[in-house]
């Protein structure tokens, strides 16, 4: 089995799993189980400062971002769909999806969005119903200023819905613009993929109750959840082991003293080590601390590289996909693997597979990683 040290899913704490292996109540009769997943939803609001309602629903992250635009829109809504990556021109297909009109407001890849520009562009047209954001746009490693972003929109009156998956306690988040905020198990949170995590706030609650059509959807659906404590019901079967997993996890992050400096630290000197090193990043700004992204050396491969960290370091890193589809390679270190010593690691298996590989670097990085990396 490989050591994880992708951009998500991360390696799993042993207590996580623990957790997930206890004895299962039956999560449609036991009011115990309400209670205890209403405890889990407040412990992560008041993690993440707001008083806005946490739901976990039973899906992969893809999940939350999905029933946030279907909870949201209706047929001919504009959308505003802020997009510098991936994941963020990718919100367009579930607005389309869901019958709204996907107006794209789209930054350079490689730079982070330009607020200035973005209250340029609202002053000439802002009859948008939302607008959809990534904080990490985890393909490049992006990463957006989405408190600064969320004031403008919300001064235009526009809701927002943000993805925070790959983000979420790894980065500082201003929230108290964000009306539906996106999360997932599988990152920054250290448990197995298979848990989605929204954070709605009052204005969208008021805007999907107040919807003239039914949501085009019943499992991507957030407002069947809205009255769930009071009638101590779940619009289907809660998944109780990942759930107990997922409060294992959220429990060492509520521990964890400085989870978002730990981040700080280790994503600076690793992207330090990779300069130092001769190798160069993606990006020309907004550098995620969860995820290092830097470019293929021209005489070796991506598939070479990462094939290279497997078959002889037994570590996983990861290439990209789409625009980025053999150009980057990204190291993960969210979560559970923003630790010293697994990065150290994975950083001396990336020395010796660019030696076998013919690469020449200017200096170790494992070195550089070491001599650079500040508690």
């Amino acid at each position: 089995m490989y050591k994880i040290m992708t951009p998500g899913p991360t390696e799993v704490p042993q207590n996580v799993m623990l957790a997930r292996s206890m004895p299962c109540t039956n999560p449609d009769l036991d009011v115990e189980f309400v209670e205890d997943y209403k405890k889990l939803c407040l412990k992560i609001s008041k993690l993440l400062n707001t008083s806005a309602e946490t739901l976990i629903l039973g899906g992969e992250g893809i999940l939350g971002l999905e029933a946030a635009c279907a909870s949201l829109t209706e047929e001919g809504d504009r959308v505003l769909v802020i997009d510098n990556g991936v994941f963020g021109r990718g919100f367009q297909d579930f607005v389309t999806m869901y019958g709204g009109v996907p107006v794209l407001f789209t930054g350079d890849y490689k730079e982070t969005i330009d607020v200035a520009a973005l209250k340029a562009f609202l002053e000439q047209d802002s009859d948008f119903k939302y607008a959809t954001v990534v904080h990490g746009d985890t393909p490049s490693g992006m990463l957006n200023d989405v408190g600064s972003i969320t004031k403008l929109l919300k001064n235009f009156g526009i809701l927002t819905v943000v993805d925070a998956v790959s983000t979420m306690f790894g980065e500082y988040l201003d929230v108290s613009n964000v009306d539906i905020l996106c999360g997932g198990s599988q990152k920054v949170i250290s448990a197995p993929p298979g848990l989605t995590i929204n954070v709605v706030s009052d204005d969208a609650k008021a805007a999907i109750n107040s919807r003239k059509t039914p949501i085009r959807s019943f499992y991507a659906n957030l407002k069947v959840f809205f009255n769930y404590y009071e009638e101590k019901w779940f619009p289907y079967t809660m998944p109780i082991s990942d759930i107990n997993g997922l409060r294992a996890a959220i429990e060492n992050i509520e521990s964890d003293e400085d989870i978002i400096g730990r981040h700080r630290s280790i994503a600076t000197a690793t992207r330090t080590a990779l300069i130092n090193a001769g190798l160069k990043l993606y990006a020309n700004s907004g550098y995620s601390n969860t995820v290092s992204v830097f470019e293929v050396p021209s005489n070796t491969t991506a598939e070479a590289i990462l094939e290279t960290m497997k078959k002889d370091h037994n570590i996983m890193i990861a290439g990209s996909f789409d625009v980025f589809a053999g150009k980057i390679i990204r190291i993960g270190h969210m979560g559970n693997n923003a630790r010293k010593d697994k990065v150290l690691e994975t950083l001396g298996a990336l020395d010796k597979t660019f030696n076998s590989l013919g690469v020449e670097l200017k200096s170790s990085l494992a070195f550089e990683f070491e001599k650079n990396f500040v508690e």
